[in-house]
C-alpha cells in the first residue's frame, strides 16, 4: 500500500552530487533508507519508508535484465490484477512492490498504458534505449514538481529538494499527465474524465429526496475505499478530529477493525477542551477505539508556525491554521501506528464549506466543487503529504479514492446544496445514519483549525506582529495583494524558509478563507 516515499529525477546532463543534495532534503520522507541509479541520459533516486515488502521493496527498482528502471512515490491500487497479466505475458517480479506493475506495464505498453493505473502515485523512469518518463496521478495526491532549465529537466517530490538556483523555474507537475522528452506534457487521465456525462443536465430546482439506491452507493462505496485503505503490513490508525469526514471513516475502520477482534487506534489535539477534542472523544467513546490525545496550550500553538510553514511549504492562512495541529496530532501518531486514514476530500465532494451554501443553482455549485477538487493539490492535500512526511506516517484519503471521487462528481450537484432545513453535506450524513450517534452525525461543521482552537489564537498573535504600515507596504508584493496582517506574517517566514521560490503560481490560497 501507500508509502510517503521522496523521488528525484534528472533528464539531460545533471550532477549526481545535485541528486545526492536533493535527496538529502527529502529524507524526512524516506528515513528507512535510499537508493539511486545514473543512466547516460538520466538520474533517478529516491528515499524510502517501507510500509510494504519491507524486505526487498528497495528503489529504485528495475527488470530482471537492468534495462527499464523506475522510481515512484505512492500506492497502486489495482497493481495484483496487473501483476497477474504481466506475469502471463512473461514478465519477471523482482519485489512485491506494488509500483513494479507500473514499471513493467510501461516497459510493455508504454507509457498511454499509464492511464490503466489506479491509485496515488508520482513516478518517474528511464530505460538503457534512452527513454524517459514522469507522471502523477489523477488527483494529484502524490507530490510532484518539475523545473525546466537549458536541456535539463529535474523532478522532485517537495520544493525545498531543489537546488536554490533552480527553484525560480520550479513548477508543480499537473495532476494525470505524463510527461516524455519526444512527446512532452500529455494527460492520460485527468479528473475532468471522471465526471458522469449525466451531470451536465443537472437542472435548478429544490433539492429533492435522493432514492435508497443512491445513498446505498454513497456508502457502499466509501466502505469499500476504507477497508481497501486498511490492508498495510504495519499497524494503521485514523487522525480523528470530530467532524463529520473523520468520524465517519473511523466508523468504517472501527467496525473492519472489531470483526477482526481488534480496537482501531484514534488520535486527537485541541486546546483544553476545545470542541473538536471533546467531540473526538465522544466519538470515540461511542465507537469503542483505542483513543489517544493531546492537549496543547496557546504558547506551542504560535512556537510551532516557523517549523509548520518549513513543511507545509505554503502561507495560506487556512492551511496554516490546520496544520499546526495537524502537525501535533501526526507526531502522537507515529509513536503507535505508521500508517493513518484522513477524511481529506469530502468537503469538496459533498459541499461542505461555509461558503458553498451562497450558491443556489446546481450547476454553478458542481463547476465549483469541481475548480475546488482540481487545486486540492496545492492546498489541502499538500498539508496532508508534507505533515505526514515530516513525521513518518503514511497517510490515506478514502474520500479522494477514484472510485468515490467519480461517483460523487457524478451525482446531481442539486443534492448537495444547503438550506435551513439541510446542512452542508446533508446527503453524506443521511447516506450514514445510523453509524454514528445522532448528535454526532449532525454536528454542525468547524474548520479544523477553529475547532481546534487554533485558528483565533495564531490570527490574533501573528497579525499583532505586523504593524498596519507595513501591511499596506508590504501586501502588493504578490497578485492578489495578502489579504491581512497575518498572512504577511506568514509570507515573511515562507520566504525565510523557501529563499528562492516564486510563491504565485506555486501557492494555492484558499478562496473561501
Amino acid at each position: 500500500m501507500r508509502a510517503i516515499s521522496g523521488i528525484v529525477a534528472a533528464h539531460g546532463p545533471f550532477d549526481p552530487r545535485e541528486g545526492v543534495r536533493m535527496l538529502d532534503r527529502l529524507a524526512h520522507r524516506g528515513p528507512d533508507g535510499w537508493g539511486s541509479h545514473a543512466l547516460d541520459h538520466a538520474w533517478l533516486g529516491h528515499r524510502r519508508l517501507a510500509v510494504v515488502d519491507l524486505d526487498s521493496g528497495t528503489q529504485p527498482l528495475r527488470d530482471s535484465a537492468g534495462d527499464y528502471w523506475l522510481v515512484g512515490d505512492g500506492e497502486i491500487y489495482n497493481h495484483e490484477r496487473l501483476r497477474g497479466e504481466l506475469e502471463a505475458r512473461g514478465h519477471v517480479f523482482r519485489s512485491r512492490a506494488d509500483q513494479e506493475s507500473a514499471l513493467h506495464l510501461v516497459e510493455a505498453d508504454g507509457t498511454a498504458a499509464l492511464s490503466r493505473l489506479w491509485g496515488m502515485f508520482a513516478l518517474a523512469g528511464a530505460d538503457t534505449e534512452g527513454h524517459f518518463f514522469a507522471a502523477r496521478d489523477t488527483m494529484g495526491i502524490a507530490p510532484l514538481y518539475w523545473a525546466h532549465h537549458g536541456g535539463t529537466t529535474v523532478f522532485a517530490s517537495e520544493l525545498k529538494a531543489f537546488d536554490p538556483q533552480r527553484r525560480p523555474d520550479v513548477e508543480p507537475f499537473p495532476p494525470g499527465h505524463v510527461w516524455t522528452p519526444r512527446e512532452g506534457l500529455t494527460p492520460f487521465r485527468v479528473l475532468a474524465d471522471t465526471t458522469a456525462t449525466g451531470m451536465r443536465a443537472d437542472t435548478d430546482h429544490e433539492p429533492s429526496e435522493p432514492p435508497e439506491e443512491v445513498l446505498a452507493a454513497i456508502r457502499d462505496t466509501l466502505i469499500g475505499a476504507v477497508e481497501r485503505l486498511l490492508v498495510a503490513d504495519v499497524p494503521v490508525g485514523a487522525l480523528l478530529s470530530g467532524g463529520l469526514d473523520s468520524s465517519l471513516v473511523t466508523a468504517i475502520a472501527a467496525r473492519h477493525a472489531g470483526r477482526a477482534g481488534r480496537r482501531f487506534p484514534t488520535f486527537a489535539v485541541g486546546k483544553q477542551d476545545s470542541a473538536d477534542l471533546v467531540a473526538a472523544r465522544q466519538v470515540a467513546d461511542a465507537l469503542g477505539t483505542d483513543h489517544h490525545e493531546r492537549v496543547y496550550t496557546d504558547d506551542e500553538l504560535i512556537d510551532w508556525v516557523p517549523e509548520v510553514i518549513r513543511v507545509i511549504e505554503s502561507f495560506d492562512p487556512s492551511l496554516v491554521h490546520s496544520s499546526v495541529p495537524n502537525l501535533l496530532v501526526s507526531k502522537l501518531a507515529a509513536r503507535t501506528v505508521k500508517v493513518v486514514l484522513i477524511g481529506e476530500g469530502a468537503d469538496e465532494l459533498f459541499a461542505g464549506y461555509g461558503y458553498y451554501g451562497e450558491i443556489v443553482s446546481g450547476a454553478d455549485l458542481h463547476e465549483e466543487l469541481l475548480s475546488t477538487i482540481q487545486g486540492l493539490h496545492i492546498g489541502g492535500l499538500q498539508r496532508v503529504d508534507r505533515v505526514a512526511g515530516a513525521t513518518g506516517l503514511e497517510p490515506r484519503t478514502p474520500f479522494l479514492d477514484l472510485d468515490v471521487v467519480e461517483l460523487g462528481l457524478s451525482l446531481p450537484a442539486r443534492w448537495k446544496l444547503s438550506s435551513g432545513e439541510r446542512p452542508e453535506k446533508w446527503l453524506l450524513r443521511k447516506a450514514f445514519e445510523g453509524w454514528l450517534p445522532e448528535q454526532l452525525l449532525w454536528r454542525p461543521k468547524e474548520q479544523f483549525g477553529q475547532g481546534t482552537g487554533a485558528g483565533d489564537v495564531l490570527g490574533d498573535y501573528y497579525a499583532s506582529t505586523v504593524s498596519d504600515e507595513e501591511f499596506e507596504a508590504e501586501r502588493r508584493a504578490l497578485d492578489p495583494p495578502l489579504r491581512t496582517r497575518e498572512e504577511l506574517a506568514y509570507y515573511r517566514l515562507f520566504q525565510r524558509e523557501l529563499t528562492g521560490v516564486d510563491p504565485e503560481h506555486l501557492i494555492g490560497r484558499f478562496a473561501g478563507w
